[in-house]
């Protein structure tokens, strides 16, 4: 039996790049899938999937809308009858350095990654709420998609960082809120060739495709590990991983470091002078 045999998942952003090649290793593992993304590419993505005897829906639906969302989620419940995988990964890019970037900028990019990975999450997750209240066991899994942008850094990037880095604080939230609900929340933080690392300033050559070997950066080598926290054994939650190639490393979030500590409070002198030394 194939690793998501019955299983139906969404999938945002699905009409090429990462997306794409989720979408077509989920359909080869037995998954039904909601292909969603914009114009035509979604289409032909659900068709490709068709054409090799897989079941897939395609969908144009925001996800940046509340009614988008809703529909999206409403989509695949009343297409293939359930929902057990929503895999957010649509995202955009409009990079510039902090100095330079126009409003419009910053808001769209915030909104496309970060709201568009709350918006379907916030139905999905009702949805399996009012499944676990009817009193039906579930096994879903939400894989978000950050990026070493946002829990690293990388100049220029301050809007696509920003949202990513809040994609991370989003998933851990959301396994911690949805555990009672049957469901679990991964993040994944690809390096991967897509348009948008093949339009980082940069980036282009060095994600180019080898003319010999393995291609570290194909981005097909990161769908295994999304389709691994899809199936319905898996037990991970509240985990980012980064994902390249043949390379998965586990990502750790923010945490305590040293510390500096006295009885009363510290003076700017006292600071200046024993801050450094937990620094490293």
């Amino acid at each position: 039996m194939e690793s998501l045999e019955g299983r139906v998942a969404i999938i945002t952003g699905a009409g090429r790049g990462l997306g794409r090649e989720h979408a077509r290793l989920f359909a080869a593992e037995g998954a039904k899938i909601v292909v969603n993304d914009l114009g035509e590419v979604a289409e032909e993505t659900a068709a490709e999937i068709r054409a090799t005897g897989g079941e897939a829906i395609a969908s144009n639906h925001d996800i940046t809308a509340w009614d988008g969302g809703r529909d999206l989620v409403a989509t695949a419940v009343e297409g293939f009858g359930r929902l057990d995988v929503l895999v957010n990964n649509a995202g955009i890019l409009r990079d510039r350095m902090l100095v330079s970037m126009s409003e419009e900028e910053w808001d769209l990019v915030v909104e496309v990654h970060l709201k568009g990975h709350f918006v379907p999450t916030r139905f999905a997750a009702a949805h399996w709420r009012e499944q676990v209240k009817a009193g039906a066991t579930v096994h879903a899994s939400i894989i978000h998609t950050s990026s070493t942008s946002g829990l690293l850094g990388n100049p220029g990037q301050t809007n696509y960082g920003a949202a990513k880095a809040g994609i991370g604080s989003f998933s851990v939230i959301c396994a911690q809120e949805l555990a009672r609900y049957g469901v679990r929340s991964n993040c994944i933080a690809p390096a991967a060739r897509t348009r948008l690392t093949e339009a980082t300033p940069g980036l282009g050559e060095v994600v180019a495709a080898p003319s010999e070997g393995f291609d570290v950066w194909d981005p097909a080598n990161v769908s295994p590990l999304v389709a691994y926290l899809a199936t319905a054994d898996c037990d991970i939650t509240g985990r980012t991983f980064f994902v390249q190639g043949g390379t998965v490393r586990v990502m750790e979030p923010w945490r305590m470091g040293e510390r500096i500590e006295r009885a009363d409070r510290w003076t700017i002198a006292d600071l200046g002078e024993q801050l450094p030394s937990i620094l490293g």
